[in-house]
C-alpha cells in the first residue's frame, strides 16, 4: 500500500497523503460529470462551485459521523481524532453533502430535488474514485479475513493487517459499484423522469451496494446483527423508494424539452 507519496524536491520533501490525493481527483471527476449534467439539462449554474462546497460539507459530515459512531476513538485520542486522516463515515458524508446541495439548489433557483437529480451520477462516480484513496492508504476500511484468490494484505497501511493475513479488498468492490451505478444514473438522466426519481434511484442503489459490502466488512454489529452502516443503508433505500414512488406521481421532465424551453426564453 502507499499511504503517502514522498516528493524529493531540492529544498522541500513533502509527503502527500494518497487518500487526500484521491479525494481531490474524486471531486474533480464529480465536478466534471455534474457540469456535463447541467449542460445536458440546459441549467445555467456553477456546478463546479456546488461540488466544491458539497465535498467540504461531506468531509465534515463524514468525520463527525465517524466520531459519533466510534466513541471509543474519541475517548482514546480526544479532540485529535477530528484531524486524524483515517476515519470517515459514508452516511455522514452523504447526509451533509446532500444538505449542502439542497441549499445551493434552492438558492440558485434550480430546485432542491432537481439539483440532487443532476448531481446523482456525479456523486456515485466521485464516491467510487474516493474509495481508491481508502485502498491505497490502507486506512482500515477493508473487509474480513479471507482465503479467496482476490484476498490482499495491507502490511504498510495506516491500519496494517497482521503479518500473513489476507482480507477482502472491499474498497475495490465499492469502486467498481460506484462507477457502475454512476454510469447507470447518467444513462437514466437522459430519459423522461419525474423530479426526484433519479436521486431516489441513487439512494436505493448506493444503499443496497453499501448494505451488501458491509456483510464482508469488519464493522461491529450493533442491532439485529447489522452494523451502523447497514442500518443507515436500509434507511437510504427506504427514502429512495419513497422518492421514486413520489416522483412517479409527478409531471415528467425531459432534458431535451428543457433545453428547448430555455432557448425560447433567451
Amino acid at each position: 500500500m502507499i499511504p503517502y507519496i514522498h516528493l524529493n524536491l531540492h529544498f522541500w520533501h513533502p509527503e502527500i497523503p494518497t487518500f487526500g490525493l484521491m479525494l481531490w481527483l474524486a471531486a474533480v471527476a464529480a465536478a466534471f460529470v455534474m457540469d456535463r449534467a447541467f449542460k445536458r439539462a440546459g441549467v445555467d449554474a456553477d456546478a463546479v462551485g456546488m461540488v466544491a462546497i458539497a465535498v467540504l460539507a461531506g468531509i465534515v459530515g463524514a468525520k463527525l459521523w465517524h466520531v459519533i459512531d466510534t466513541p471509543s476513538e474519541f475517548r482514546e485520542m480526544g479532540w485529535r481524532v477530528l484531524w486524524d486522516t483515517a476515519g470517515f463515515a459514508w452516511f455522514g458524508g452523504l447526509l451533509f453533502g446532500i444538505s449542502a446541495l439542497l441549499f445551493q439548489g434552492y438558492r440558485a433557483k434550480i430546485g432542491a430535488l432537481r439539483t440532487l437529480d443532476l448531481a446523482a451520477p456525479a456523486a456515485a462516480i466521485g464516491y467510487g474514485i474516493g474509495r481508491i484513496g481508502c485502498f491505497l492508504s490502507g486506512d482500515g476500511c477493508y473487509g474480513v479475513e479471507t482465503n479467496r484468490p482476490w484476498g490482499m494484505s495491507f502490511p504498510n497501511g495506516i491500519e496494517p493487517t497482521p503479518p500473513g493475513v489476507r482480507v477482502q479488498p472491499t474498497p475495490l468492490f465499492e469502486f467498481g459499484m460506484g462507477l457502475l451505478i454512476g454510469w447507470y444514473l447518467w444513462w437514466r438522466g437522459s430519459k423522461r423522469l419525474g423530479t426526484g426519481a433519479l436521486v431516489g434511484e441513487y439512494l436505493m442503489l448506493t444503499g443496497i451496494a453499501r448494505f451488501l459490502v458491509e456483510i464482508i466488512r469488519r464493522n461491529p454489529r450493533v442491532l439485529w446483527g447489522l452494523s451502523n452502516a447497514q442500518l443507515a443503508s436500509a434507511g437510504s433505500v427506504l427514502v429512495g423508494a419513497g422518492l421514486v414512488w413520489w416522483a412517479a406521481r409527478r409531471p415528467l421532465s425531459d432534458p431535451d424539452s428543457a433545453r428547448e424551453g430555455l432557448s425560447k426564453v433567451a
